[in-house]
């Protein structure tokens, strides 16, 4: 069975870095799958920095919806890593497209998945309560969406601060 990592953590925590990290260990030929769009030239600028960062032995996918279906196609192809769970979240939510279906695609797309896949996601729900229903909404539906990916997942990692904490499998799983 596949190795199933998802990362955690906030803004400029280093999860990406971990993330990239444990997908290297996992085999040769990684493949990056990107959910980020550039829709505006600060986006832009972010993308280009994360693409020459992670250098050139990384096959890169986009796939801003359609996050599942790049699961499948690619397996096989080598470690996949996925980043981010958030943006993939957000692209859906401004697309008015079911997200709470698409996840649920998705969870049932990571658990035949052969090949290893490592997860990026944001930890949003540490900081205050949003003051408007959308942001309050979003932040719900991230939660959800981490806990559901979380239990399909072999290992769950946090970066704070740039350190990992390992926080699946431990001890005190049921």
């Amino acid at each position: 069975m596949a190795t199933k990592i998802l990362v955690t953590g906030g803004a400029r925590s280093g999860k990406t870095g971990l993330a990239e990290r444990l997908a290297l260990r996992l085999g040769r030929g990684p493949v990056y799958i990107a959910t980020a769009e550039a829709r505006d030239a600060e986006m832009a600028d972010r993308i280009a920095a994360h693409r020459a960062g992670r250098g050139d032995g990384w096959r890169t996918l986009e796939a801003p919806l359609a996050l599942a279906a790049a699961l499948d196609d690619s397996d096989g192809a080598g470690p996949r890593l996925v980043d981010c769970l958030t943006l993939w979240l957000s692209n859906l939510v401004l697309g008015g497209r079911d997200w709470h279906a698409e996840a649920e695609a998705l969870a049932d797309t990571l658990a035949r998945q052969r090949a290893p896949v490592v997860l990026v996601t944001n930890e949003v729900g540490a900081g205050i309560v949003p003051e408007n229903a959308l942001a309050r909404q979003f932040r719900d539906a991230a939660g959800w969406l981490n806990q559901r990916i979380a239990a399909e997942a072999d290992e769950v990692w946090l970066s704070v601060a740039g350190c990992p904490l390992r926080l699946k499998p431990n001890d005190l799983d049921p």
